[in-house]
């Protein structure tokens, strides 16, 4: 495969893994605010099987065409913005893996609620908590990914 056809796999699976995580995580983010369990029930049920059609596809293939842009350019794995990328992807995968598990046991707690006509309990928004502070790190850690991934040097580097 040639390089253009590889960055441009590595572009789109970033745009789709990026785009499905800031827009699941704003649905689910504004369904919960909202505070009706039938919504969040529903949007959350939404939100599970995105993350598994595109971000867990994604989540994927990212290493994967990174790893062949890096073989395919001759670039070393020690370069400063590249090994941060490597470690920040890392960072985010860490993070990513007990959001989806939260994130179905938020759906879960959110259909219990709602099938007993409940608002949303004291359990959902403690692993909303915890799905929201993970987000952020992951969300933080893709920008600076993506500010590496141009600028290809630390920054405050010159």
């Amino acid at each position: 495969m040639d390089y253009v056809t590889l960055k441009w796999l590595h572009i789109l699976s970033s745009t789709l893994l990026f785009g499905t995580g800031i827009g699941s995580a704003f649905y689910l983010l504004v369904a919960t605010l909202a505070r009706d369990a039938r919504t969040v029930a529903a949007v959350s049920g939404f939100v599970v099987v995105a993350d598994w059609l595109f971000t867990a596809t994604t989540a994927v293939l990212q290493p994967l065409t990174g790893w062949l842009l890096v073989r395919s350019a001759g670039l070393a794995w020690n370069l400063p913005w590249l090994a941060w990328s490597v470690g920040l992807y890392a960072l985010a995968i860490v993070c990513w893996l007990p959001v989806l598990w939260l994130q179905y046991l938020m759906r879960d707690e959110a259909r219990r609620c709602a099938a007993a006509g409940r608002p949303l309990s004291i359990a959902y928004w403690r692993l909303f908590g915890a799905w929201a502070g993970l987000g952020v790190v992951a969300f933080l850690a893709f920008l600076v990914i993506f500010w590496l991934m141009v600028a290809k040097r630390l920054p405050g580097a010159d």
